[in-house]
């Protein structure tokens, strides 16, 4: 009788909780995310702005004149502990490498950075449909960070 109590309360404790939302990460052929993450970030999208600037940046000469696109998204949390509430997405031109996803806790503000291509697609995704956006960091150092749909059905 002890053995089955035992089993039965093994079996009803929680294993180690995949993230929310892991459904729509891309396998991990790397081996990178099989430990549990330390920190995830999960924000439903209710509202965004885009800014495009100009800016000339100082005098030197030939003078830089940058035109910086931004997008701006902001929401509502959705996992136990996070306290994200606002992302901005740079949109680069230029064919260097980019900047790594960051989320800074003080401002609760996640930064991502996507090449200039990948504007039309999420501009497209939130004007059609329900957005999410996550980040997950692991202690082997390893970040992800994403902006997804939901479960939809084809038309």
């Amino acid at each position: 009788m002890r053995a089955i109590l035992a089993l039965l309360l093994l079996t009803s404790l929680p294993l180690a909780a995949a993230p929310l939302h892991s459904q729509f990460l891309p396998p991990d052929d790397l081996t990178l995310r099989q430990e549990t993450p330390e920190a995830q970030q999960l924000l439903q999208v209710t509202q965004y702005s885009v800014v495009v600037g100009n800016q000339r940046q100082s005098n030197q000469q030939p003078i830089p004149v940058t035109a910086p696109v931004l997008m701006r998204l902001k929401g509502k949390p959705l996992n136990k502990g996070a306290t994200i509430s606002e992302v901005l997405i740079s949109f680069d031109g230029e064919g260097k490498s980019l900047r790594k996803p960051a989320f800074d806790a003080k401002s609760r503000t996640l930064t991502l950075n996507y090449p200039a291509s990948q504007y039309r697609v999420i501009l497209d995704l939130l004007r059609n449909d329900t957005l999410y956006v996550q980040f997950l960091s692991y202690a082997n150092g390893h970040i992800w960070a994403d902006v997804h749909t939901g479960t939809l059905r084809a038309r």
